[in-house]
């Protein structure tokens, strides 16, 4: 039996011939030439002035978040609110600077953030949004970005699921103060491991290159603060350019794999990704599968006889809400949030990597009309 993989990155570009640039010439840390052609490009991309390659998405964040503590002088205790449906690298960047996360429940039909329950989260202790946007179609940034002028909140932007994706037109990536992205390998492009903070504010983007880089100064080893090694090698970086310059590409291709996935699902008794809203077409980043609650099993039972099938599957995010390490911080609040706990209990994502063939979808939809 062939195991089908949830995901397996692409990788028969210039990646070869741009590492063997980087050995061929010794640079392979990460002051050599590719990491700042993928910041440079990237960043243009996305609409900002600046790009800051790091570690990974997750050190992305934390950059982003201490940058922004002390730049506005944020304090202990105050508050960034965010969605209870994401990874938990969001919250506990959140944390780790002293900071509480304030958890908003998803919106049923685009699983992310519900920004009509946003505002009711607002205090006077608020100091930000953070916007991730999940599994294929951005959040509803308009009426994000109102209530950051309203109350003069910041905007981070987690775009580690969209690259290339448009909200109005607009890429992802472009509307927070701060953006951050992951390169993990199940990404549209990755570099392995690897990440990019983005701004196109001078103060925040010199702040995020100093703490990533261990705020070395010009008298390099005399240090007024501290930050982090999160620096991202140029090998990394090679890898990274080879994939940006082959993003639409596929974008278009994981569009198609969508494409066919709805067409040979679109019997079984379960909710779909959507395939648009009113701002946005959906670039299946993966593909997600929630079960109406007329099924009889949950998404671990499904799961479970999928993968003796041959067939990868991961499950939906556990809601931040309900994790026990926050829960022995005192961080939640013991109220529901019926969405983000529904879509953990019935949902999974299926095979959506960018070497999935159309063979393996038709397998892989095969076996999923049969679970019912």
């Amino acid at each position: 039996m062939n195991f089908i993989p949830v995901n397996e990155p692409l990788l028969d570009g210039n990646e070869k011939k741009y590492l063997n640039e980087c050995i061929d010439t010794g640079w392979i840390s990460s002051e050599g030439p590719f990491v700042k052609k993928l910041e440079d490009d990237f960043s243009k991309y996305c609409g900002q002035k600046y790009g800051i390659a790091v570690a990974n998405g997750s050190v992305a964040l934390d950059v982003a978040i201490r940058a922004l503590k002390d730049i506005y002088h944020w304090q202990e205790g105050d508050e960034i609110i965010m969605p209870s449906f994401t990874i938990i690298s969001c919250a506990q960047s959140i944390v780790y600077q002293g900071l509480k996360p304030i958890f908003v429940d998803a919106e049923s039909m685009t699983w992310n953030m519900d920004v009509d329950l946003v505002e009711k989260a607002i205090t006077p202790r608020t100091k930000a949004i953070m916007v991730v946007h999940i599994y294929g179609l951005p959040t509803d940034m308009v009426p994000i970005l109102g209530l950051a002028k309203k109350y003069n909140l910041k905007i981070i932007e987690d775009a580690a699921q969209a690259h290339g994706q448009e909200y109005k037109g607009k890429k992802c990536g472009g509307f927070g103060d701060v953006s951050t992205f992951s390169f993990y390998p199940n990404k549209h492009i990755t570099t392995g491991e690897g990440g990019m903070i983005m701004s196109s504010d001078d103060e925040i983007a010199q702040k995020c290159t100093s703490l990533k880089n261990l705020c070395f100064t010009k008298n390099r080893f005399v240090h007024q603060e501290l930050g982090w090694n999160f620096r991202m090698s140029n090998l990394q970086a090679a890898v990274g350019v080879a994939q940006f310059e082959r993003l639409e590409e596929f974008i278009a291709k994981k569009k198609q794999m969508g494409k066919i996935y709805q067409e040979l699902l679109k019997n079984i008794p379960a909710q779909l990704p959507l395939e648009k809203t009113d701002y946005a077409f959906n670039n299946y980043w993966v593909f997600g599968i929630v079960l109406n609650e007329d099924v009889k099993f949950d998404a671990k039972i499904a799961m479970k006889t999928l993968a003796d099938k041959g067939i990868g599957t991961r499950p939906f995010f556990y809601p931040m809400h309900l994790q026990p390490a926050f829960q022995k911080m005192g961080l939640s609040d013991n109220i529901s949030r019926p969405v983000s706990e529904k879509l953990y209990e019935r949902g999974f994502y299926i095979p959506s990597g960018l070497n999935l063939t159309e063979e393996n979808i038709k397998i892989v939809a095969k076996n999923i009309t049969e679970l019912f």
